[in-house]
C-alpha cells in the first residue's frame, strides 16, 4: 500500500486516481504513525515551500517522511514534494527543507515566462537509465511530462540527477538517491507516461 501524504497543500485525489489507474492501492493519510506504517511513501505537493514545511511540521509528518526514508522503504516526491526533499528553497530561505537529497532550490533564472508551464520532453541520464524506476519507463527514450513549476532542483551531484528537462537550459526533472526518488512535473497529468512511472514507484524493491 501507498501512503499518500495529504498534508494540506496538494492535490491528492488525482495522485491517488493515478496510482489506481496504474493497477497499484493507495490511501490518503494525515497523521505521522500512518506514515511510519506505510510500505511505500508518496509526498505530493503545490504551493510555496514554507508553508508546505510548516504545515508537514505542525503534524509531525517532516520526522516521519525523515523516518520513511531512514528505514530504506521507497519514499517519491511529487513538485513540491520533490523539491521539500532538499535543504532547503529560495523561495522560503530561511526554511529548512527535510534533507533527503543533496542540493538546493533555485527559481529559474531566465528570460521565458516563469512559471514553466506545459508538457516538456524528459530524458534519462546515464544514472536514470539503469535506475529500476526508471528503466522501464524510458526504455531508452525520453517521454513528455506536465509541469507546472517556478523553481527547481540545483547543485545536484550527477549521480542524483535521474532525467533532465530543458527550459532556457536544462534542470534536473527526476532526481534521487538509495530509496528516495522525486518527480518536478505531475505524473498524474501526465497521462500514461505519469501512470507508468507511478506504477513503477509502486513496483519498486529499493
Amino acid at each position: 500500500m501507498i501512503a499518500v501524504v495529504d498534508y494540506g497543500v496538494n492535490n491528492v485525489k488525482s495522485v491517488v486516481r493515478a496510482i489506481e489507474a496504474g493497477g497499484h492501492a493507495a490511501t490518503l493519510v494525515t497523521d505521522a504513525e500512518s506514515v511510519r506504517r506505510a510500505d511505500r511513501v508518496l509526498l505530493p505537493g503545490v504551493g510555496h515551500f514554507g508553508q508546505a514545511m510548516r504545515n508537514l511540521a505542525a503534524a509531525g509528518l517532516d520526522d516521519a517522511v525523515r523516518d520513511a526514508a531512514a528505514s530504506g522503504r521507497p519514499v517519491m516526491g511529487i513538485c513540491l514534494g520533490l523539491q521539500l526533499f532538499f535543504a532547503g528553497s529560495d523561495e522560503a530561505p530561511d526554511t529548512a527543507g527535510l534533507g533527503l537529497l543533496p542540493g538546493w532550490v533555485r527559481r529559474f533564472e531566465t528570460s521565458l515566462p516563469v512559471p514553466h508551464v506545459g508538457w516538456a520532453e524528459v530524458s534519462a541520464s546515464a544514472s536514470g537509465r539503469t535506475h529500476p524506476v526508471l528503466a522501464a519507463v524510458f526504455q531508452d527514450t525520453s517521454r513528455f511530462f506536465y509541469h507546472v513549476h517556478s523553481f527547481h532542483p540545483h547543485a545536484l551531484p550527477d549521480e542524483a540527477v535521474l532525467a533532465t528537462g530543458d527550459y532556457d537550459g536544462p534542470f534536473p526533472s527526476i532526481a534521487g538517491r538509495d530509496n528516495v526518488i522525486g518527480a518536478q512535473f505531475h505524473p498524474e497529468k501526465s497521462q500514461r507516461a505519469g501512470i507508468d512511472l507511478l506504477a513503477a514507484f509502486a513496483r519498486w524493491r529499493p
